[in-house]
């Protein structure tokens, strides 16, 4: 019984955050306003009226940029952390230290050899 209450407050925050983000969608369709009319259907370009489709051919390569910087931003954040306790580290920490550094650069060269800038 004393798990139970001693919970109770983890319990009732984790509703409260899982709920808040539907709850607000839904409380919103009751207090926007609804005129809609051509002016707001358009395509916005910082102010500008829309020149041709709005909808273009994304190319792979910004989202290659993306990837590789998240990849090498992962790869430097874990290595300062990880540089910070590696005295301290077990050898089965270590391992998967190195195990996750190949996942990660596997990655970025697949992302590479995807773009066709290296060969392997």
């Amino acid at each position: 019984m004393s798990l139970i209450v001693e919970y109770l407050p983890l319990a009732i925050l984790a509703v409260l955050t899982i709920g808040f983000a539907p709850l607000a969608w839904w409380m919103s369709r009751f207090f926007r306003p609804n005129r809609p009319s051509k002016w707001r259907d358009t395509t916005y370009e910082c102010g500008s009226l829309p020149i041709g489709k709005a909808q273009i051919q994304f190319k792979f390569q910004y989202y290659l940029f993306a990837v590789v910087f998240v990849v090498f931003d992962l790869i430097a954040t874990f290595l300062m952390v990880w540089a910070v306790a590696f005295s301290d580290l077990t050898d089965l920490a270590k391992c998967w230290i190195v195990f996750m550094m190949v996942v990660l650069l596997i990655g970025v060269f697949y992302a590479l050899k995807k773009e066709e800038k290296i060969w392997i």
